[in-house]
């Protein structure tokens, strides 16, 4: 999966904006496909996993993971960001938050339309927390550590990653299912698009502001000169 990124040139706020908003929708798509009960992208299914074998919600679960995935970091000289902390602490709150305002459902038209509104969700959220530019979540970085440390390629790294986290999570009853390969199907094409909707928007905002930041300048044009 190859994924166009561009820097971001948004303003801090809007950025941080975009930032929260997505790691709370993050959140928001993740308990919908755990209400689907068709199947968790690889990350949930080890999360929803441990969740059943030591009774805690699959919030705390996701959080405190997200912890100590950051220990990995350290031999993979990785540099948390805002994006990362931020990380750790919003997208297991969201998800139970979520999860206690969601209903459960029976029936397996509802049951699709949660994964797939879940599963399109989710490329919209991490195309914005990613484009928001505060650094990549804890899972995320193991990924990109391992590329700069091995050399592999980030398709080869995210999938063996990937594997390894999905099996021992569905060894520990984690749900994997028809949620889980249409997830890793759709997911590349849906950030690459949400990040390509989020590139346009940034570049209107820098075109609008250079006129400004020209102005501003010694010697620029000023609507007040004689």
């Amino acid at each position: 999966m190859h994924l166009q990124l561009e820097q971001p040139s948004g303003g801090h706020l809007a950025r941080l904006v975009r930032l929260y908003v997505g790691l709370a929708l993050f959140g928001v798509s993740t308990a919908l496909m755990v209400r689907s009960g068709l199947g968790l992208m690889a990350w949930s299914v080890l999360h929803e996993g441990l969740s059943r074998q030591t009774g805690l919600s699959i919030g705390p679960v996701t959080n405190l993971l997200g912890a100590l995935v950051l220990l990995v970091w350290i031999p993979l000289r990785q540099r948390p960001g805002l994006g990362t902390i931020s990380n750790v602490l919003v997208i297991g709150t969201a998800t139970d938050l979520t999860l206690m305002l969601l209903p459960e459902v029976g029936a397996l038209p509802g049951r699709t339309a949660f994964l797939l509104s879940g599963i399109a969700l989710n490329g919209f959220a991490t195309a914005a927390y990613i484009s928001a530019g505060y650094g990549p979540g804890p899972r995320d970085g193991v990924t990109t550590g391992l590329v700069k440390v091995t050399g592999l390629s980030i398709q080869r790294a995210r999938l063996g990653v990937e594997l390894v986290v999905l099996a021992g999570g569905w060894v520990l009853g984690g749900t994997v299912g028809v949620g889980t390969v249409l997830h890793a199907l759709a997911i590349g094409p849906l950030m690459q698009a949400g990040l390509a909707i989020f590139a346009r928007q940034d570049r209107k905002s820098a075109s609008r502001r250079a006129p400004d930041r020209a102005a501003a300048e010694p010697g620029g044009d000023c609507p007040d000169s004689p």
